[in-house]
C-alpha cells in the first residue's frame, strides 16, 4: 500500500505465511489481480480467489477446476470477472451467491475469435490449453474488454461477439478503455503508451523507469537485460489525466498524461525477478 501524501509504503500481505503458491514458471506464481468491493478486497492468485477485509484478514477462498493461471480481474454489476491464461477462459463469480455461475471459452484461429459459453458447474469446458495468455480484463456499460500476449490487441464482447477494439504491439499489457482511446504498457519498448483515437495529438509515450548501465551485469540474459531496461505491468487510473504503472522491478510510477511527464516513482527492490503484476487506486 502506497500513501502518495505522506510518501509511506506498507506491507499489507506477508506472502511467506499466507496461503499463496508460487512455484513454477505457468504454475502457481503468486498474487496476479486485485479488485475492491466495497470493504471488501479479492486478489487472485493463480488457482485461488482469495477475499480479504480491508485489514488484509484472510476471509475466505475459492478454487475451481476452470480457474487455471489467473490474472486480471475486475468487478461489474456485482460480478467479478477473471482472466484465465491457463485454458484461455473468461470465469465469472457471483459476488451474492458466492460461486461461479458463468464462463466463456475464447476460441481463436488466425484472429478471428468466437465466444464459446458454457456452465462452469459442468464438464464441457475447454482443456488446458494456454494459446492466447490472457492478461487483463476490464468491464463497463460498453461491454467486456479484454487481452492476452497472443490475442494481437484488445478484445471487445458485447454479449454476442467478439470484436477486436484496437491493434496493440507484442508484449502488451493492462490494456483498456480511456477517455477517447486506449492505455496499455507497452513493456517490450518500455514505455506506458496512450493512443487517442483523434490526430494522434493526444498521444503519449512515456518511458517506464530503468537502471542504469552499472546495474547490469555481462552475466545477463537477454530476457533480464530487457528487465532492467523498463517493464511495465499494472496500471490503473487516478484522474483524467493522472494514472499509475508498475514494473519490473517491483516499483510503481506517476505520470501526468496531459503534461507528458513522470511525477513520482517508488522502489521496492532491484531483484529483477520480484515484479508489480496489479494496480489498484484504495477505496476509502
Amino acid at each position: 500500500m502506497i500513501d502518495l501524501a505522506k510518501q509511506e509504503v506498507t506491507q499489507a500481505i506477508n506472502y511467506k505465511t499466507d496461503d499463496i503458491e508460487w512455484f513454477g514458471e505457468e504454475g502457481g506464481r503468486g498474487l496476479r489481480g486485485i479488485a475492491f468491493d466495497g470493504e471488501t478486497v479479492y486478489i487472485a492468485a493463480s488457482n485461488r480467489l482469495l477475499k480479504y477485509d480491508k485489514r488484509f484478514k484472510l476471509i475466505d477462498s475459492w478454487q475451481h477446476p476452470y480457474l487455471a493461471n489467473a490474472f486480471g480481474i475486475c468487478i461489474h454489476q456485482r460480478i467479478l470477472f477473471i482472466a484465465c491464461a491457463g485454458n484461455d477462459c473468461i470465469l465469472a463469480f457471483d459476488l451474492d451467491e458466492k460461486k461461479f455461475h458463468w464462463a466463456m471459452h475464447v476460441q481463436s484461429e488466425h484472429f478471428q475469435f468466437r465466444p464459446a459459453i458454457f456452465d462452469p458447474q459442468g464438464s464441457d469446458g475447454p482443456i488446458p490449453i494456454n494459446k492466447l495468455q490472457l492478461r487483463t480484463i476490464w468491464c463497463d456499460e460498453g461491454g467486456m474488454y479484454f487481452s492476452g500476449h497472443n490475442t494481437g490487441g484488445l478484445l471487445h464482447f458485447n454479449g454476442h461477439e467478439i470484436k477486436m477494439r484496437a491493434e496493440l504491439p507484442r508484449g502488451a499489457q493492462d490494456a483498456q478503455p480511456f477517455r477517447k482511446g486506449i492505455i496499455f504498457n507497452d513493456s517490450h519498448a518500455g514505455v506506458l503508451r496512450y493512443c487517442g483515437d483523434n490526430d494522434g495529438s493526444e498521444d503519449r509515450a512515456l518511458q517506464v523507469p530503468f537502471f542504469n548501465e552499472s546495474d547490469h551485469s555481462h552475466m545477463d540474459s537477454v530476457e533480464t537485460h530487457m528487465l532492467k531496461r523498463g517493464y511495465g505491468r499494472g496500471l490503473c487510473t487516478l484522474s483524467e489525466k493522472i494514472v499509475a504503472g508498475g514494473s519490473t522491478p517491483a516499483g510503481v510510477s506517476v505520470y501526468d498524461l496531459r503534461n507528458n511527464k513522470k511525477l513520482a516513482s517508488i522502489w521496492f527492490t532491484k531483484n529483477v525477478r520480484l515484479a508489480v503484476n496489479s494496480v489498484q487506486v484504495w477505496q476509502e
